[in-house]
């Protein structure tokens, strides 16, 4: 007979927050939108190559955020909600959706990519199960696509998305965030304004915020927009058909080219911003070139997408862990400020998305039903 978890639902107060990277999850408690602590729980390379798919890692991230919270003296009958970050599911539109069996099925199977975010919804629906709340949640997923039919022509039908299980992917919870904090501080909401966002991290994608809804960005992970320190971004297309059938290189290697070891890695053999930055400070006139090079194309991004909304464009938010360098950020800022104000945001904000959106359900707001 199963034992009976009897919780009084007054006593949680706290949100868990779960959000898995490469090699690390962060995770977090939150008091409302208070953050309470924070953990980085590294994942040395060498373990995460033990598990042959990223699915397999299940049991073993799972169980350093219960150490965590063990070593925090959080009570399992003091979490009110888990938050999870969303994985690479079908597209969907925006918002905070319950974690349910289908939306579990293709986090497993990982239907549009064996990324680690697609541990978010399982590790936070078997946590939220075993201490006895009914569901757990995911927000602003990677894969949101509020774009219209016309942005999704690809130039030739054979490259186009299949829109029932493909679509963008790009940083849509912390860009979502970014724009909702501007607005907030101006006394607004998101849906008033139309923002350009960049986010510039590992991977870099721009987006154009037109009153609430993302209606055009780049595919940030798969060969689109301007390059970053892992990434190829947009890619000479004869060349690459050349590179493909030059029976050098297997499918795999050439989709680690765009994928993982593109951008800084390919050149430079780094994807540590931060190491670029200072290296072109003494003089390196390659790594020069590739600062350049990307707070160009970045630029470029950015311009690309006033001409959506016919240049009314409200802000241009720059975003993520690259926004901590101030040269570059001045750099494109001189390339962009003509089209409207721009503000820097330094790192991410996705903790606090997940937060806020989950104290946003414990208050009533109905979440969505991914189907």
């Amino acid at each position: 007979m199963q034992k009976q978890i009897i919780i009084h639902m007054n006593t949680r107060k706290y949100t868990l927050v779960i959000n898995p990277g490469a090699t690390s999850t962060k995770a977090a408690i939150y008091e409302g939108e208070t953050e309470v602590f924070t953990e980085n729980l590294s994942h040395p390379i060498e373990e995460i190559q033990k598990y042959k798919e990223v699915a397999d890692q299940f049991d073993y991230r799972k169980g350093a955020i219960m150490d965590m919270l063990k070593r925090h003296n959080v009570g399992t009958d003091e979490i009110a909600i888990v938050m999870g970050r969303g994985g690479l599911t079908r597209p969907c539109e925006s918002g905070t959706y319950e974690v349910n069996e289908l939306m579990k099925q293709e986090c497993h199977e990982g239907i549009q990519g064996k990324h680690a975010c697609n541990l978010g919804a399982l590790i936070s629906d078997s946590i939220s199960r075993e201490i006895g709340l009914a569901h757990a949640y995911i927000a602003d997923p990677g894969i949101v696509d509020e774009r219209p039919d016309m942005a999704k022509i690809s130039g030739h039908p054979v490259f186009d998305l299949d829109p029932n299980r493909e679509g963008v992917i790009w940083h849509c919870l912390n860009q979502k965030m970014t724009g909702k904090l501007y607005a907030r501080e101006l006394g607004k909401h998101y849906e008033d304004l139309n923002m350009i966002i960049a986010h510039m991290g590992g991977g870099v994608s721009v987006g154009i915020h037109n009153h609430g809804k993302v209606v055009e960005v780049n595919r940030a992970l798969c060969g689109l927009g301007a390059f970053s320190p892992t990434r190829a971004g947009s890619i000479n297309a004869s060349k690459l058909v050349e590179v493909c059938f030059s029976g050098k290189y297997t499918e795999a290697e050439v989709k680690k080219m765009i994928t993982a070891e593109g951008g800084f890695v390919a050149y430079l053999g780094t994807n540590d911003a931060y190491d670029v930055e200072i290296r072109a400070g003494k003089g390196d006139k390659k790594c020069q070139l590739l600062v350049d090079a990307f707070c160009y194309q970045v630029s470029l991004e950015i311009s690309r997408l006033a001409a959506v909304v016919n240049g009314k464009v409200d802000a241009i938010l720059l975003t993520g862990g690259i926004a901590y360098s101030k040269p570059w950020m001045a750099e494109i800022t001189k390339r962009v400020d003509w089209i409207a104000p721009v503000k820097v945001y330094k790192g991410e904000n996705e903790m606090l998305a997940l937060a806020i959106c989950g104290k946003e359900i414990l208050d009533g707001t109905k979440a969505k039903i991914y189907k």
